[in-house]
């Protein structure tokens, strides 16, 4: 006979805000107060990993979800307002984005496509490998790099997009905030129209309505909890180009990304030249007492090999010979950083974004396809002149630093022969020979990097311009202080002279007067309006298609948390249908309600609710001495669908049945039929007209058990991997059970059931009710696993109070 096996039970040393099961794996995910994020394994609860609160994204989590593959886990941050796309493998954060508002909850599933019309496109490998290389991984040794994109063996787009099997996370948040992310992370829709905090939400697997809890006030400002059906036919009706926009713009997203950390690591780099050089130099300029110029001191070494006292006690002193040769080693190291990131980097990313943006010009050019959606070609029209001008800039950029690394490379080694000699040291023979082109790129060194610029001196602390690098990697809006000397380019003054081309949109405008972050910038903003556009257009498709008022907010409830309270949605992949349980203790503590919609809005079949009565729940209807029995009343705290079929329910007895509390499965198949009588007027809340809701009483026979020495209250389940995790009132006490479980295979057990009573699972025939039961022995013959198991709070906690890091 199928029973509850109790495998584990924790107390917890910070509330739990949300939990949730893995869709594939035996594995829950814990968000608690602290703004930990946690993973347990069924096995005994044990911890896998714990992913701590950071100052880049934020520590108060409102809401999680699993992505349907199971190997990424979204959740969100009020005090930040980000969502964190987070790797269950090694609790790497893999991607982080803003939103508007402050999410309370969300929910990611997978479309099912009975068409087959994505079968080919889903099979079919990603075309870009054929024509682009691999994008190289950025260096580890910078901190601000992502992780997923310097794993030497993970192929990191694919990484973030999972499966080609189109996913939806969907978010609800306050003020009617809905929005709806591809692959969670490319925004298709923001949807308009709702009105309230959201407090649940589901999306039908075949994209055709999205239903949505909201709490919203009344007329009289009262809070009210309603169900809104939305029709979002549209990307139903659009499903094979939604699928491939979807696809393209997360490239295009991650892509973006790349590109903003690659240009990090440059600026890191570029850090270290500014603290090498600023240092000392700002100190000589700071403590020399002559008025001559840093230039004029360098000039007259260079000219007449004769130094200053200063420039001497520079030189030996704070520089010396040795920390030279170390200081234009660092320097030469940090520029062929900078130069290595911009050609594999910048230059390979700039490669794909052309690629992917020219793809999806291809697609908007089929308006009959994809104008619906909100593609529009003039828009991805400048996005690839963005990406184009951007490019461009980075080949400046590395024209720049062969440029000055040849002046470095002078300048150091002119500098190093003169210490030498001023030490009265052999200068080898290589390095005494200083050719004419030499002490030019000396002279252009000290002409670029000394200048006596007044807008350079206090701007800063700088008393110089370093060098030009810096100036492309300054994230400010200023113009470039030295921008590229253009005289004698030809291509330039063709361009110039010429009427027909100096305007054309064949040619990407360069921007010689702007930094390489301010470029950056520009493209940016111009492929973020290009991606917001279909999200705009496909968010006022949708159309609200059902409001159903369905009760007042107990007063009672205001202190409860929100992540768990009922209603709770299921959508049944099967029958089409919404699915919605929730409870009216104020109208019928001892009853729960359904109701279900279909998830096509334009289907003709009326609205349908139904009532489940508690009463008598847990006697037995084939006991002959039933009627004899004392009579049960118990109400329901949580419900959450196990199946399609089955719902996982927390009762309570009522208070004078001494506060009973139970884990229940309640089959619906033979009940869900009955609700389409109910003749629901649109004009009334359904709490005010629940005389007239069809009412069944169901039986769950063996399928219960009592939760002894603890207040249970709320409960998460999944029928795939047949769990589930029960949650005390004081969301700290948590205990975890295999559901449905077989004597026969359950290996290692046969020891274990010499006594039913000890292993939790009950007999084959007919129960007591909870108040029949014996109070000397109910200690130790349903607490799961026996005695060893069934321990006060008090000593869980300080057991836990040890392990727990």
């Amino acid at each position: 006979m199928p029973a509850f096996r109790q495998v584990g039970e924790k107390q917890l040393p910070n509330p739990v805000l949300c939990m949730a099961w893995s869709p594939k794996r035996d594995l829950i995910a814990l968000a608690n107060t602290a703004g930990e994020l946690l993973l347990h394994r069924l096995a005994s609860f044990q911890r896998v990993w714990s992913l701590p609160p950071t100052e880049r994204t934020g520590k108060e989590i409102t809401a999680l979800a699993w992505r349907p593959d199971g190997k990424t886990l979204a959740f969100s941050l009020g005090d930040t307002k980000q969502i964190v796309l987070c790797g269950v493998e090694k609790a790497e954060i893999l991607h982080v984005f803003p939103v508007q508002s402050a999410v309370t909850c969300m929910h990611w599933m997978e479309v099912v496509d009975e068409s087959s019309s994505l079968s080919s496109f889903y099979s079919s490998e990603d075309e870009s490998k054929l024509f682009l290389p691999k994008i190289p991984t950025l260096p580890k040794s910078y901190s601000t790099t992502s992780k997923i994109f310097s794993e030497e063996k993970s192929d990191e787009i694919l990484n973030l997009l999972g499966d080609a099997r189109l996913n939806v996370l969907v978010l609800g948040g306050d003020s009617g905030f809905v929005e709806l992310y591809a692959y969670g992370m490319y925004k298709i829709a923001a949807v308009d129209g709702v009105t309230g905090t959201c407090r649940n939400l589901c999306l039908s697997s075949d994209l055709r309505s999205l239903s949505v809890i909201a709490e919203v006030r009344s007329a009289d400002n009262n809070p009210e909890i309603c169900y809104i059906q939305l029709d979002t036919g549209l990307l139903s009706d659009c499903l094979p180009e939604v699928t491939r926009m979807a696809l393209k713009f997360t490239f295009i997203s991650t892509l973006l990304q790349y590109l903003h950390l690659s240009l990090t690591c440059m600026c890191e780099a570029w850090e270290d030249i500014l603290m090498q050089m600023d240092l000392r130099l700002t100190k000589f300029v700071q403590e020399k007492n002559t008025s001559t110029q840093v230039q004029d001191e360098f000039l007259e070494l260079l000219l007449w090999g004769q130094s200053s006292p200063e420039l001497q006690a520079l030189l030996m002193n704070q520089l010396t010979v040795k920390g030279l040769k170390k200081l234009g080693q660092s320097i030469e190291s940090s520029y062929s950083s900078i130069q290595k990131l911009v050609i594999s980097h910048l230059q390979s990313g700039s490669e794909a974004l052309l690629y992917h943006l020219s793809e999806v010009r291809g697609m908007s050019l089929w308006r009959q396809k994809f104008e619906p959606l909100g593609l529009d070609s003039a828009a991805i029209e400048g996005a690839i002149t963005a990406v184009g001008s951007f490019s461009l800039k980075a080949n400046e950029l590395l024209q720049v630093i062969d440029k000055s690394m040849k002046n470095f490379k002078a300048f150091f080694r002119w500098l190093y022969v003169a210490m030498l000699r001023m030490c009265d040291e052999h200068v080898p023979p290589e390095l005494n020979k200083m050719t004419q082109k030499d002490i030019a790129f000396v002279a252009d060194f000290l002409s670029e990097h000394f200048s006596e610029n007044e807008e350079l001196f206090d701007r800063k602390g700088k008393y110089f311009n370093v060098e030009r690098v810096g100036q492309y990697l300054k994230d400010e809006d200023e113009d470039l202080m030295s921008p590229p000397n253009t005289k004698g380019n030809q291509w330039l003054k063709f361009l110039e002279e010429s009427s027909h081309l100096k305007e054309s949109p064949l040619l990407f405008p360069s921007y010689p007067q702007k930094s390489l972050h301010f470029v950056k910038r520009m493209m940016e903003g111009v492929i973020q309006h290009c991606l917001q556009k279909p999200a705009e257009v496909i968010g006022k498709s949708v159309k609200q298609a059902a409001f159903v008022p369905l009760y007042t907010v107990p007063e009672s409830s205001e202190n409860t948390p929100r992540l768990f309270e009922l209603p709770s949605l299921w959508n049944d992949k099967k029958a089409k249908m919404h699915n919605v349980v929730f409870c009216m203790p104020e109208v019928s503590p001892s009853k729960f309600y359904l109701l279900r919609k279909e998830t096509h809005s334009n289907s003709q079949t009326p609205l349908s609710v139904v009532s489940f009565n508690l009463t008598h729940q847990l006697e037995d209807p084939e006991d002959d001495n039933a009627a004899d029995q004392p009579g049960y009343v118990y109400s329901c705290l949580d419900a959450r669908f196990y199946d399609d079929d089955i719902l996982t329910v927390v009762l309570q007895a009522c208070e004078e049945q001494s506060g009973w509390r139970g884990l229940a499965q309640l089959p619906l198949s033979s009940s869900l039929s009955c609700g389409t009588d109910f003749s629901w007027q649109p004009d009334i809340r359904l709490d005010q007209q629940s005389s007239t809701i069809p009412c069944q009483t169901l039986f769950p026979g063996t399928q219960w058990r009592e939760l002894e020495n603890m207040k249970a209250q709320f409960v998460a389940v999944n029928g795939i991997r047949k769990v589930a995790c029960v949650l005390s009132s004081n969301v700290r006490h948590i205990r975890v059970f295999e559901m449905d479980v077989e004597d026969e295979e359950d290996e290692g057990l046969e020891s274990l059931n010499a006594s039913a009573d000890q292993d939790g699972l009950e007999p084959s025939g007919p129960r007591r009710g909870p108040a029949e039961e014996n109070p000397e022995t109910d200690g130790e013959s349903k607490g799961g696993r026996g005695g060893a198991l069934q321990k006060t709070e008090e000593h869980l906690e300080s057991e836990e109070a040890l392990k727990v890091p």
